[in-house]
């Protein structure tokens, strides 16, 4: 009988996101909350961490957040507002895969779509890379709105194109190359309050840490990783250059993500809804309390 019940809720979900572009914005939402989250979305008063998310998402649609978003667009915003030395050079953006022109690129370089989402293919070496499964990959997600998904506004009116970013590596004290960390910056209205870091390896660990990187005790859902992380060069620096950034994006809550690659600071991206407002943490009471720290009195409510 579970094997039955467990078959018939995928049902549910595959017919649901199957048929997800039919469904008005709050609905969506309302229903995809209570699958995830196991309980009813109050938008009509949010209190928790992931209601103001998902709650922002409807009726915080500043334009400004479509060019935050797009990973093109977003390069000339940062430079403006912290310095151009925090961005990631870029090699050029085209409308299609088959508008580069792989010649005039660096044996190393990154490929991503400006409207996309985690989906970077790093080339590491030019004589192997495989220009005609790069076109293949890329076939479906240029034709992919991200904001169906999860009805993340910002991605809407992102036009599809393709940047060239220079490929930052990173190495140990012996010259081995290793994967980069970014250091992800929770702002709530305009201020960093907390930045973790995460590890992929079998499992997912998430450490949060306080401005003055003591650990915080927060749990996103993914377990702690032992020992605790080193603190990062230049610490009080990014925590600063994320707060200025945070401030310019006019938001109620927005994560913001750096690198620190040998000693040289770069801004990785925005992310408005962090994990879409749809990952629970450990204990409700956690969510609630974090939901305190976004104020959305200072929002003209977007109606949609």
């Amino acid at each position: 009988m579970t094997k039955i019940k467990k078959a018939i809720k995928q049902l549910r979900k595959t017919i649901f996101y199957r048929t997800s572009h039919f469904w008005p914005d709050k609905m969506y939402l309302c229903i995809t909350y209570w699958l995830l989250m196991g309980g009813k979305l109050d938008l009509s008063n949010p209190k928790g961490f992931n209601e103001k998310l998902n709650w922002l998402k409807l009726y915080d649609r500043n334009p400004l957040f479509v060019r935050l978003a797009d990973k093109y667009e977003v390069k000339q915003f940062v430079a403006d507002v912290i310095g151009k030395e925090y961005v990631v050079p870029n090699l050029g953006v085209w409308d299609r895969i088959e508008d580069i022109d792989f010649d005039s690129l660096p044996n190393q370089f990154v490929i991503k779509g400006t409207h996309d989402s985690s989906g970077a293919t790093i080339c590491r070496d030019k004589k192997s890379f495989d220009v005609q499964a790069l076109a293949k990959k890329y076939e479906p997600i240029m034709n992919r709105n991200y904001f169906w998904m999860w009805r993340e506004w910002p991605y809407k009116n992102i036009k599809p194109r393709v940047i060239a970013d220079t490929f930052l590596d990173d190495h140990t004290a012996e010259g081995r190359s290793i994967s980069l960390r970014d250091y992800k910056f929770w702002c709530f209205n305009g201020e960093p309050r907390y930045m973790y870091c995460t590890v992929k390896d079998k499992n997912i660990y998430e450490n949060f840490y306080d401005g003055d990187f003591k650990p915080v005790d927060i749990n996103h859902g993914f377990p702690r990783h032992k020992p605790e992380f080193e603190k990062p060069t230049d610490f009080e620096k990014i925590w600063k250059l994320a707060g200025t950034l945070a401030k310019a994006s006019q938001t109620a809550f927005v994560r913001v993500d750096f690198f620190n690659v040998e000693g040289r600071i770069y801004f990785g991206e925005f992310t408005f809804y962090d994990w879409a407002g749809l990952k629970p943490f450990s204990t409700p009471e956690q969510d609630l309390e974090l939901g305190k720290l976004i104020d959305l009195t200072k929002i003209n409510p977007t109606r949609t």
